[in-house]
């Protein structure tokens, strides 16, 4: 999974004939980092210097799951690159083979679900299970795709094996090959046992193509579930028989689940229904005997019937709870619960790093979030905001690689957690009023923290991961002292709070997640909590005499109250070192698994390579061409079938693709090249192209159109030019901004015809351009049920010249803006749109740099105005299976009125003006077909022209939503 920003502006710039940004903007780092490479027998890792130690531990540890990482799959994967990424605050990973490597982002997240193995160890488990997967399709149909098609070969034969396979099998393999494992984390699965218990049993289609109402877990949870009941129930390698048979030929629907028919007997609605089955045991049976403790939920103003979730309460006053709010049909924003009184919404939130790190001291809020660097999308920071809750005064705190941050009780000073470019993990006291670091706390073990509090004494209680698992201890910024609470153990640990002798904190040690208690004077244990699914995130209310939490439920997390009695409390005689599995799966995954006892006991000896491999200097530069893929390609007119060869390196500087077309309407070839190099502040981009044509025209034009004359001629294009794509993102408006400016020349050869297109160069004039532009985009961020941005705007300027006195002359100046605006209804939004196009056009003329009322041909002026008012808004939210083939999940429409007025003097000096209006609605369903998750969305347009009395329909694909 990636969390980045889903627009780029490059797609909204008109561009001139053969201007091609087909080749689109890719996340780099900036160019000042200096680069290394450490080759292994099986790897190659690429890591900015400075990351030496982490990238030998890694390059170890991925040479210790070479083989075993994938022995089930029954595949050896081939040499593999890989890139540590150090330049940012967000935690993620990633395999592709477009061009085939893996990226490590090595700053470790906060979250529930890291359970007790170290952020790195859990990435090389999880990831290279992925590289076996993909590499798997080396066989049977991809013998013959891989030669054809290079490395994208092996995305088209798996382009029938569902994602929640892919995901699943390496959260399998992650749970058997480590102590730990999302399989191990309650909190992993809680969405799907609240909706078991909750009688919410969705069919298959729903389960794997999701919902704007309800909540239905991801493909990760899904997967490890219908995975892990095959591999346990059959045979840890009963997946490989299954790609054995699916690879021999993929090409038909539902091939993946006739696979696992002829391997098992099932088809794969059998298989999702019988994991159900058995998962509905094993947490009813968890149920059975549980003492449940009360608790008073807040009020809340949630949509009944739309999932929506309030977590990580912190009290404000002794009736009074901040929460973050999220769902379906709401965007992250900070709100105000009491018992009695509805709830009050506070803040919009930007994108937030973690939420769940919500702290409040002294009368402010902090949490982090997300800072693009403008330009370098690898550079990713994290940012405090505090929020006074008294003056709503807003501060934007440091610039640094901030994962969790807390205030101190009188909201003075912070202690946030840092892993810098070196993966050293550290805790530090930052000052509240001027963000500097006044001191960092030792860590001579390189032990992770996670999620810090302050004692009220000034020390700092914190989650901290060690070889060989997580304990609670309280560390003096003063002294640097430290004091565990617990003993370290293999138990998951997370959310700690400071109430009085004792610390609250999550465990699932026995089996569901509830809040535990410590007391920092004896050591003794209690359990606080006993809920149904779970109970997460303790606050202490300022009187001490009330605890508050959030419940996950089936229709979303609520805030639930209950009074902080110690006498209620169960106490555990001694403290808990293991814990008690509710997972029907994890353990026989790591019983099964031969390979097992060799690598979980690597993963807690982080010193335990003895030999270093060899590192040398890494040149980007040098390595600029990197060919992984042949075959049909896109053109960078887009408008032939293409064969050829696409580049691109493995630190994203330079794509590159070259190769040959034939227009299938004018029965003509082409060879056309792009490079693009965006290794520098611009994005520098040049493309080729060179072909024929075959076309005509009426040298007669009266009616009717019978003087038709044909002429083949050869064109060579040239496009040359930059880009400047910036990230301005700061708040709940996403934001970008982008500047570029192209050279074209075009000429034409062996041009015979009598008469020209002036879209066409003269036969002895060539086309002599230059296009530079501006696009600007701010909308406020949009939940799952939005149909388009309820606020926000965005602008283009187009200018379009032949400044160089050779050849053709023509000038062109368009702008258009549109401003965003909320509708009647919940999700309901308004367009206005406007523009404005000049031009001389007289010996050339470019294309439209502004848009034309629907339903009528675009007709050139010498000055055109348009205008556009639309209403989008939802129809229906539906679950439609339409047999095995569909799945109808959104009905949406939209209202519209374009408007034009154009002028244009003819050479006479008579001056000719049109008007234009057209009305008109879009239809459109979002569904997923074949079972496939990616939806999309189809619809038609009905228009109608009021001057000339016609209507109109027409066929529309919207988008592909990914």
């Amino acid at each position: 999974m990636r969390l980045f920003l889903c627009f780029l502006l490059c797609s909204l710039l008109p561009a001139l004939p053969g201007v091609a940004q087909s080749l689109p903007v890719l996340d780099q780092n900036p160019p000042d980092l200096r680069w290394q490479e450490l080759r292994t027998p099986h790897f190659r890792l690429l890591y900015p210097r400075g990351l030496d130690s982490a990238a030998q531990r890694t390059a170890h540890r991925l040479e210790q799951v070479q083989q075993p990482g994938t022995a089930s799959l029954g595949v050896v994967p081939r040499h593999l690159p890989i890139v540590l990424q150090n330049q940012t605050a967000i935690s993620n990973a990633f395999v592709t083979f477009l061009p085939r490597h893996a990226e490590f982002f090595i700053t470790p997240e906060q979250g529930q679900a890291l359970g007790t193995v170290d952020w790195l160890d859990g990435l090389v488990l999880h990831e290279y299970r992925h590289v076996g997967q993909f590499d798997k399709a080396r066989q049977g149909i991809g013998r013959l795709l891989v030669p054809l098609l290079g490395d994208q070969g092996l995305g088209v034969g798996a382009v029938g094996v569902p994602q929640w396979f892919f995901e699943g099998d390496a959260v399998g393999s992650e749970t058997a090959l480590s102590r730990s494992g999302r399989g191990r984390v309650p909190y992993f699965g809680v969405g799907m046992r609240a909706n078991r218990l909750a009688g919410r049993h969705f069919n298959y289609q729903k389960a794997v193509n999701g919902s704007f109402r309800d909540n239905v877990p991801n493909w990760y949870v899904l997967g490890y579930y219908m995975t892990s009941y095959l591999k346990t129930h059959y045979d840890p390698n009963v997946w490989a028989s299954v790609l054995d048979k699916y690879y021999r030929f993929p090409f038909y629907p539902f091939s993946f689940s006739n696979s696992i028919r002829r391997t098992t007997g099932l088809r794969v609605e059998d298989l999702y229904q019988r994991t159900m089955h058995e998962l509905d045991s094993t947490w009813q049976a968890d149920q059975q005997g549980l003492s449940i403790t009360p608790g008073r939920e807040f009020r809340v103003k949630a949509e009944k019937r739309v999932f929506t979730q309030y977590e990580y309460p912190q009290y404000v006053t002794d009736s009074t709870v901040l929460a973050v709010k999220t769902g379906l049909g709401t965007i992250a924003q900070l709100v105000l619960l009491r018992p009695h009184a509805p709830e009050q919404k506070l803040f919009v939130q930007g994108l937030t790093n973690m939420p769940e790190m919500l702290s409040v001291g002294g009368g402010k809020v902090v949490w982090p979030e997300y800072r693009y660097d403008p330009r370098w999308r690898q550079r990713v920071y994290s940012e405090l905001r505090i929020l006074d809750l008294h003056t709503g005064r807003l501060t934007h705190l440091t610039k640094r690689r901030y994962t969790a941050a807390a205030l101190s009780p009188d909201g003075r000073q912070l202690v946030v957690t840092h892993t810098d470019s070196a993966y050293h993990h550290s805790l530090r006291i930052v000052d509240v009023a001027t963000g500097e670091e006044l001191r960092t706390l030792p860590n001579p073990r390189n032990d992770f923290y996670q999620q810090p509090r302050w004692l009220p004494d000034g020390r700092v209680v914190t989650v901290a991961l060690r070889r060989a698992g997580k304990t609670l201890t309280v560390l003096n910024p003063a002294t640097g002292q430290e004091q565990d609470l617990l003993p370290v153990a293999n138990i998951n640990l997370t959310n700690p709070q400071p109430w009085g002798e004792f610390v609250l904190y999550n465990s699932p040690q026995s089996g569901i997640d509830n809040i535990y208690a410590v007391s920092r004077r004896t050591g003794q244990t209690w359990q606080v909590t006993s809920r149904p699914v779970g109970a997460y995130h303790a606050a202490v209310s300022l009187d001490g005499k009330r605890l508050a939490f959030h419940e996950f439920q089936a229709t979303g997390s609520r805030v639930l109250e209950m009074p902080l009695d110690t006498t209620t409390w169960r106490a555990l005689p001694t403290p808990v070192t293991t814990a008690v599995l509710s997972d029907p799966y994890a353990a026989q995954l790591s019983a099964q698994e031969p390979a097992a006892p060799l690598v979980r006991p690597l993963l807690v000896r982080p010193d335990s390579a003895t030999t270093s491999y060899p590192v040398k200097a890494y040149s980007p530069l040098r390595h600029a061409f990197n060919v992984f893929g042949w075959g049909v390609v896109q053109s960078p007119t887009g408008n032939s079938v293409n064969v050829g060869v696409r580049s691109q390196d493995l630190l994203n500087t330079t794509q590159a693709q070259i190769g040959v077309g034939y227009n299938q309407a004018e029965r003509t070839a082409n060879v056309f090249g792009g490079l693009s190099y965006q290794g520098r502040y611009p994005v520098l981009d040049l493309s080729v192209e060179h072909g024929g044509r075959n076309t005509g025209v009426y040298v007669d034009r009266r009616t009717p159109l019978d003087s038709l004359v044909r002429d083949r001629w050869n064109y060579t294009r040239l496009t040359v030019g930059g880009r400047l794509p910036l990230t301005l993102t700061r708040s709940k408006y996403l934001q970008a901004l982008t500047l570029s400016a192209y050279y074209l020349r075009e000429q034409v050869n062996g041009y015979d015809l009598p008469l020209r297109y002036r879209t066409d160069p003269a036969p002895d004039r060539p086309v002599n351009a230059m296009q530079t532009s501006l696009s600007y985009v701010r909308q406020l961020k949009l939940s799952a049920r939005d149909v388009a941005p309820r606020w926000g705007g965005t602008l283009l300027a187009t200018w379009r010249t032949t400044p160089f006195g050779a050849g053709l002359n023509a000038a062109q100046f368009g702008t258009q803006g549109s401003v965003y605006l909320p509708g009647i209804g919940r999700h309901h939004a308004i367009r206005l749109r406007g523009g404005y196009q000049w031009q001389q056009q007289r010996e050339y003329q470019f294309s439209s740099s502004i848009f034309f009322p629907r339903g009528i041909g675009y007709v050139s002026f010498d000055r055109l105005w348009v205008g556009t008012t639309e209403y989008a808004l939802p129809l229906a939210f539906v679950h439609w299976p339409v047999g095995r083939v569909l799945y109808v999940q959104r009905l949406r429409a939209t209202a519209f009125l374009d408007v034009a007025h154009g002028e244009a003097r003819l050479p006479t000096g008579d001056l000719i003006q049109r008007d234009y209006r057209t009305v008109g609605v879009d239809g459109a369903v979002l569904f997923n077909a074949l079972r496939l998750r990616t939806p999309f969305e189809l619809g038609a347009r009905f228009v109608y022209n009021p001057r000339t009395r016609q209507a109109s329909f027409s066929p529309l694909v919207f988008n592909i939503q990914i």
